[in-house]
């Protein structure tokens, strides 16, 4: 059942109905069951692997809190409690790496071995990298006593399948999350217009941005020879289409949770507006960043084998850069693991490689690009030099997506030759616009340059502090409905074959 279709839409409305007809303590148990109808749709093996996922969470949650209320040694009880810890993570992530990892490693040995050795039919669960990871953030919650372990089983289903982020996260955490699903809600006319904003305008950025810049992205990619004139565009064209896709996507689901008064954590902040790479992504994904610092690169740099780094380290290069390089390690670490959690293909590792080692080398200059600034009279708050930046930025970020939306290195440096050799813009309009042909080419490239255009629009006021749901919602009540009408039907009736899209991170 996918989130776009017209049966998702109508499945919607009656969980809506159900919901708010049962009583309120009850009405947790109408989100259990919807869950469980909406990840049964994708088949019984899928939802047995949520299942697992789930009772090896739930139960390792209850094996870690039995061994704080029974044994009395701190220390035993900590060791006790490591073994199940370990134990859980092993059986939680073993099925991830197995359904999601295999196929990708059996393609690189066939990339060595000139053959094909993927496996067909291999099962890849909707969803399995978010409820995975928010299945590992609760058993190190409840190890290291950020909450107790959940006793009542269905409660903790819900936590594990909620169905609006069970498809792309965001990737919640026990403790913000688990009371809004179990409390119940009361209806409110603003959480049903809120919600109906957010969803509006995620599908006018998923369907109509993403949808028409993925179609040219594409196009270009499937013969980049041909297109070699307009080469520069792909990534930029990807920029576009992944972005729309999936802040999209989770504007969508925001939206869907906030009809039944579920505040799900955002995980976009315009991140194009970004300063800096390590900026960057604390506004893109955010709360897979935040899991990541929060799960691996704190504990990491925190471990004993890091503290002896940085003791050899200052002892070598002066206390400054000592200090930085146990976190700059970290940081390289964690953005490989953020290049394998999007697949063990070898572009996925190297551009997560590619993030790290920048972010590092950026923290270890960081001082002589102080120096430097202040012997060139650079003012860090002024316009010019904020603009700079984000351009800078921009560039350093599109470098990386190349290496994501070709195929392999060599098409990657292809592309790069092309960009600085050959500039023939004109080339767009030999690509069909869809089913429309070529002759709707300039019309579909005025829509997506319009559609660009409101989105940066709207990113740069919210950028300057201005709400604009709120904004709006101080309008006349005729005027929202008219706007947001306009807006949906512009999405319908301008996006290329939107409804067959779906989201781009579903997939993981």
């Amino acid at each position: 059942m996918s989130l776009t279709s017209n049966l998702f839409f109508l499945f919607l409305a009656v969980c809506l109905v159900c919901y708010y007809l049962a009583p309120l303590k009850r009405r947790w148990i109408v989100l259990l069951a919807a869950s469980c109808a909406f990840y049964l749709s994708y088949g019984i093996p899928a939802f047995l692997c949520l299942v697992y996922s789930t009772a090896v969470t739930y139960l390792t949650g209850l094996m870690i809190g039995r061994v704080y209320d029974t044994c009395t040694d701190r220390t035993e009880s900590r060791r006790r409690a490591r073994q199940i810890v370990i134990l859980g993570m092993v059986l939680d992530f073993a099925m991830l790496a197995i359904l999601k990892y295999t196929n990708d490693i059996l393609g690189i040995a066939g990339q060595i071995l000139h053959g094909d050795y993927t496996l067909k039919g291999l099962l890849l669960p909707l969803g399995i990298s978010y409820y995975t990871f928010q299945t590992v953030s609760y058993i190190l919650d409840v190890y290291w006593k950020r909450t107790d372990a959940e006793k009542n089983f269905l409660h903790f289903a819900l936590f594990v399948s909620f169905f609006p982020q069970l498809v792309q996260g965001p990737i919640g955490r026990y403790k913000t999350l688990m009371p809004q699903l179990t409390e119940g809600h009361e209806f409110r006319f603003r959480n049903l217009r809120f919600g109906l904003m957010r969803i509006v305008w995620g599908l006018f950025k998923s369907m109509l941005l993403a949808g028409w810049a993925g179609l040219y992205r594409k196009a270009i990619c499937a013969d980049i020879d041909q297109f070699s004139g307009i080469a520069l565009f792909i990534v930029l064209l990807y920029s576009v289409e992944l972005y729309g896709s999936f802040s999209g996507g989770i504007d969508f689901v925001l939206g869907i949770s906030e009809l039944f008064g579920i505040h799900l954590d955002e995980n976009f902040r315009r991140p194009y507006f970004s300063v800096s790479l390590s900026d960057f992504w604390r506004r893109w994904h955010i709360t897979l960043g935040t899991w990541m610092r929060d799960y691996v690169m704190y504990p990491l740099t925190l471990s004993r084998w890091m503290a002896k780094i940085g003791k050899g380290a200052r002892k070598r290069f002066g206390k400054r850069t000592g200090l930085l390089i146990p976190m700059c390690i970290s940081s390289i670490i964690v953005f490989f693991l953020v290049g394998l959690w999007h697949g063990a293909a070898l572009n996925n590792i190297g551009w997560g490689l590619y993030n790290g080692i920048i972010i590092a080398a950026s923290n270890l200059l960081a001082g002589s690009f102080r120096k430097w600034k202040a012997a060139l009279h650079i003012n860090g708050e002024s316009l010019p030099w904020k603009i700079f930046m984000i351009l800078r930025t921009f560039l350093l970020v599109n470098i990386g997506w190349l290496f994501d939306t070709t195929a392999n290195f060599g098409e990657a440096l292809k592309v790069i030759r092309y960009s600085f050799t050959r500039l023939h813009p004109s080339q767009f309009l030999s690509i069909a616009a869809g089913r429309l042909g070529t002759a709707y080419t300039p019309t579909a490239l005025a829509i997506l340059g319009a559609g660009i255009a409101l989105l940066f629009l709207v990113s740069l006021l919210q950028e300057r502090g201005i709400r604009i749901r709120e904004s709006l919602s101080r309008c006349p009540v005729l005027v929202q409905v008219l706007i947001f009408t306009a807006l949906l039907a512009v999405t319908a009736l301008l996006s290329p074959m939107a409804a067959e899209r779906g989201f781009i991170y579903a997939q993981y």
